[in-house]
């Protein structure tokens, strides 16, 4: 007697394992799924199968290539941040250059006497070619670099 009820168990359990699921758009346009196919007139209608593949890109990828591409994928994410963060140091640094570039061009247009160090760290003044020099060299500086 057992054995017939651990049978008729068994057989049970494999009818229900091949149910079917049913998927339609029922009347407000909202997609329904469900074990029981749809009643009346419905858009869309189509029976699922229970054992197909999920309907991702991933379908025929191992556990191991989704892992692999998805470490790929992280490293390729975090790689363009790095680079991100360089080029805007850079600007950033660049920016700064162009502000000092042109205060020491405004410090030498006004006039005003300017001190030099030389290699030894003695101070000297600029005189007038001199100092005529060093504005073509910084108004060229930020010209080029400072747009």
């Amino acid at each position: 007697m057992k054995r017939i009820a651990l049978a008729a168990a068994t057989l049970l359990a494999a009818f229900a394992a091949q149910a079917q699921i049913y998927q339609w758009l029922d009347e407000n346009n909202k997609t329904v799924i469900s074990d029981r196919p749809p009643l009346g007139k419905v858009k869309g209608a189509r029976q699922i199968e229970a054992d197909a593949p999920p309907e991702s890109g991933a379908s025929g990828k191992t556990l191991a290539d989704r892992e692999m591409a998805f470490r790929k994928r992280e490293k390729e994410s975090r790689e363009g941040a790095e680079q991100a963060a360089k080029e805007q140091r850079l600007a950033a640094q660049k920016q700064e250059d162009c502000e000092n570039a042109r205060r020491s061009l405004k410090v030498l247009e006004s006039g005003e006497r300017v001190a030099m160090r030389d290699s030894k760290g003695e101070r000297y003044y600029l005189d007038d070619a001199q100092r005529a020099q060093e504005i073509a060299r910084l108004r060229a500086d930020v010209q080029a670099g400072c747009q």
